[in-house]
């Protein structure tokens, strides 16, 4: 009898050693006897490891050394994000314009903790333009620097979709009530392809409400609910305002349609069905 848990032979299917030897078999099949030939050889110019065993001072060197090729700043930049600290932030920003260092530059300082990359990305943002500036602005989103809403704000409604559009979602990764504010005003003027950025950007603004400002956050998922907002972020709005429960003090009503207004509610806010708009 078969122990429980222990695989049955398939009758005419060869075994793990036969398998094993076929395997083998193949594998050796145009190779060196003796298995796998050996690894190419990574050129010396392309070869990251020396310098990712190098100290911050070194790394920083190479990012200013004019003589260092692409390669050699990119894996410092990559570096850096681990070890460097304030002074290697300088070196990187002054990379920020170059077209094919500029995102490892960015990389580089995201991570670093020191205020003075928020001032190098504010400062940077005006300097670039297309993707380079597309690229800042995730930066200064991703580090939910306060001090740029005024900036970002403006380029919401900047010419070129993609920058408005990164505007827009870096408002609302930073979050708060200036920036519920921006994007709630840009609702009114933004036109597609940034309006639907726009709307999912005040989308996360009023998650990151709910702690503190919950009043303001469910006038946010209120406007958010309407019609004319791109259906997930209606129906992301409508089921938060759903599961709130009652409004609290000096919130604006949500009256919920009663009668035959009810009974033809498609909007999921009733839990009626699924919303076929």
């Amino acid at each position: 009898m078969q122990a429980p848990g222990q695989t049955q032979q398939v009758p005419g299917a060869p075994g793990r050693g036969e398998a094993g030897r076929g395997a083998a078999g193949r594998g050796q099949a145009g190779a060196p006897a003796g298995g796998r030939g050996p690894a190419p050889k990574v050129p010396p110019e392309f070869d990251a490891l020396p310098i990712w065993k190098m100290d911050a001072p070194k790394l920083i060197a190479m990012v200013k050394d004019p003589n260092s090729t692409l390669f050699q700043k990119a894996i410092a930049c990559k570096k850096l994000s681990i070890s460097g600290g304030r002074e290697a932030i300088a070196p990187m920003a002054a990379l920020l314009s170059h077209p094919q260092l500029g995102c490892y530059a960015r990389f580089g300082m995201e991570p670093n903790p020191d205020p003075s990359v928020d001032e190098a990305f504010r400062a940077a943002l005006p300097n670039l333009k297309g993707r380079l500036q597309v690229g800042v602005i995730h930066s200064i989103g991703f580090r939910k620097d306060a001090k740029a809403l005024d900036a970002l704000t403006r380029l919401m409604s900047d010419g070129d979709p993609e920058v408005a559009g990164a505007a827009a979602a870096s408002v609302g990764m930073i979050g708060g009530l200036q920036a519920a504010k921006a994007l709630q005003a840009a609702l009114k003027t933004s036109k597609p392809p940034v309006f639907p950025v726009v709307a999912r950007a005040c989308l996360m603004c009023a998650e990151g409400l709910m702690a503190n400002n919950r009043t303001r956050a469910l006038e946010l998922y209120t406007t958010l609910s309407a019609t004319s907002m791109p259906k997930p972020v209606r129906l992301a709005a409508l089921r938060v305002l759903n599961a709130a429960g009652p409004a609290p003090a000096g919130a604006k009503k949500w009256p919920a349609p009663t009668g035959a207004a009810a009974d033809a509610d498609t909007s999921g806010f009733l839990g009626r069905g699924r919303q076929n708009e």
